[in-house]
């Protein structure tokens, strides 16, 4: 036994090492998670600083979401390699200089590589939290271990944008980067402290570069694509060489991970039927989570015109609740079949989503409050079940590809719910704006008398008689774009809904097969 190895730290700090431990990597959970969520409620700040439009602006979030998970997949290799406290101090030193270097961006090129930059050592990072925290608790403790885990993961995204939206309303957009550098601080010093050095002395394995390239090459492909699928046109030349790129190279990807000898990621984990069960899960659990707290700041902002630190605070009461709901959700994880908490928690936030598919410009501040708690309580079910049961399914060997796959799939998950939610919301936008300008003529009784009615308006406001024409069309259209744009987050959001209401199937298949 090393001295720095965990028995080792277990007999120098005893019972309460894995409290000491547990606090050191859910300062790099904290720190990454609150990243990937806080830069939403600056975006509309950052596309005046720099005149980004959506298509672009939405890579600070895709782009950091796709470096995560391409890079998730290193975690078992980094530990096996350099062990637990070199793979979380190094990620961490990444991910602090990334940040700060985002905030001092003199171009918006420069800012979305410096977030894939903090998006590829959050990649290592939280699959790590995972795993340590399966070592440290005994298997009777892992469902509560679990709820802590999720605490991180979903209570910064919650927190996150209140935080940033006071940031943004009083200082500068640039500081929403700096969040995270006291945690990421913390946590390098904690890490030399408590974390574990490399086990084994043996020979450190060699990486397979290959699949990390064509994997890489896959996500960056098909994102790419999608995202100017709506600008490029979908039948171009451009967008449809970026879709067969990404099929060549995920198909590539594929055949290369089941034919090495020494592969990045063991595909044949997923012939387990619990654990594929919860990948499928995890999956849809991105595409809400990471989805939906795209859609809401960016709608309560161009829509209802909430200011950031409003928009922020529309989510501090989900994350409030969600401190009582985690401990609770991750005891009972330890005394139910974990697939009835999961679909519990998926009703749940399908349900907040379907009732988000009502919203309009009037919608009250507290009603959209409690719509989003609703969703994030689902959340909280869910996440410390998913995790403990998708781990439980596996050999004790395989806990380090287990967790790097299930953090992976719901990354990739994000990664496709932020960009397709994007384009879905363009298009529908598109379809809406046009189909209510047709209507728009002068055989229209309601349209003739909104004319007239703003035309009054302007007229008592002493508007000259050759500026009250336009100044009405101006306003009309100004109207038809509001109802468009809503329109279209109505429709999000009830994709959402339909999207965890359907993942209640696989939830349900999760306790169909028996446990390893």
């Amino acid at each position: 036994m090393t001295s720095d190895s965990t028995e080792a730290f277990f007999a120098r700090y005893g019972p309460r090492y894995k409290w000491l431990v547990t606090a050191t990597v859910m300062m790099g959970t904290i720190s990454t998670v609150l990243s990937t969520t806080i830069v939403n409620v600056a975006m509309p700040d950052i596309m005046g600083a720099y005149g980004m439009g959506q298509d672009k602006v939405q890579w600070l979030a895709t782009g950091f979401l796709a470096a995560t998970t391409a890079t998730m997949l290193l975690n078992a290799w980094l530990v096996h390699s350099f062990g637990q406290r070199c793979t979380y101090i190094g990620a961490m030193s990444l991910f602090l200089a990334a940040s700060v270097l985002s905030g001092n961006s003199p171009n918006e090129n420069l800012l979305i590589f410096y977030r894939v930059l903090q998006g590829a050592a959050a990649g290592i990072l939280q699959p790590l939290a995972m795993y340590t925290l399966f070592r440290v608790f005994p298997p009777e403790e892992r469902g509560s271990a679990m709820g802590i885990y999720g605490i991180g993961v979903v209570l910064a995204p919650a927190l996150g944008p209140a935080l940033g939206g006071v940031l943004v309303d009083n200082f500068s957009w640039h500081y929403v980067f700096y969040v995270a550098v006291p945690t990421s601080i913390a946590g390098i010093l904690l890490a030399n402290l408590f974390m574990p050095g490399r086990e084994g002395a043996g020979p450190r394995a060699a990486l397979d570069w290959p699949g990390f390239l064509l994997l890489s090459l896959f996500l960056a492909a098909l994102l790419t694509g999608l995202s100017n699928g709506q600008r490029e046109g979908w039948t171009s030349n451009y967008v449809l060489s970026l879709l067969g790129l990404a099929g060549t190279a995920g198909t590539a990807f594929i055949i290369r991970e089941l034919r090495a000898s020494q592969p990045m990621v063991d595909l044949r984990i997923l012939a387990n039927g619990r654990f594929a069960a919860a990948a499928s899960v995890a999956f849809i659990l991105g595409v809400g989570l990471f989805g939906s707290t795209y859609l809401v700041p960016l709608f309560v902002q161009t829509i209802q015109h909430l200011t950031p630190t409003q928009s922020g605070l529309l989510l501090m009461p989900a994350g409030l609740a969600l401190g009582v709901v985690f401990p609770i959700a991750g005891r009972l994880s330890d005394r139910l079949a974990p697939h009835w908490p999961i679909i519990a928690g998926l009703f749940c936030f399908g349900l907040s989503s379907y009732w988000m598919g009502s919203v309009d410009v009037n919608t009250p501040f507290w009603t959209l409050a409690w719509w989003i708690l609703a969703g994030r309580i689902g959340l909280g079910l869910i996440m410390p079940s998913l995790n403990a049961g998708a781990l439980r399914a596996l050999d004790p060997a395989l806990l380090g590809q287990g967790s790097g796959v299930i953090n992976f799939i719901r990354q990739l998950g994000g990664a496709f719910g932020v960009n397709l939610l994007s384009v879905f919301l363009d298009r529908r936008s598109f379809f809406y704006s046009d189909a209510l300008t047709a209507t728009q003529t002068a055989a229209n009784s309601a349209t003739a008398e909104f004319a007239r009615a703003v035309g009054g308006l302007l007229v008592q406001a002493g508007t000259p008689q050759d500026l009250q024409l336009p100044g009405a069309l101006y306003y009309l259209g100004r109207t038809i774009y509001l109802q468009a744009s809503t329109m279209a987050f109505r429709d999000s959001f009830l994709l959402v809904a339909l999207v965890f209401f359907a993942a209640m199937l696989p939830a349900w298949l999760m306790g169909r097969t028996k446990e390893a």
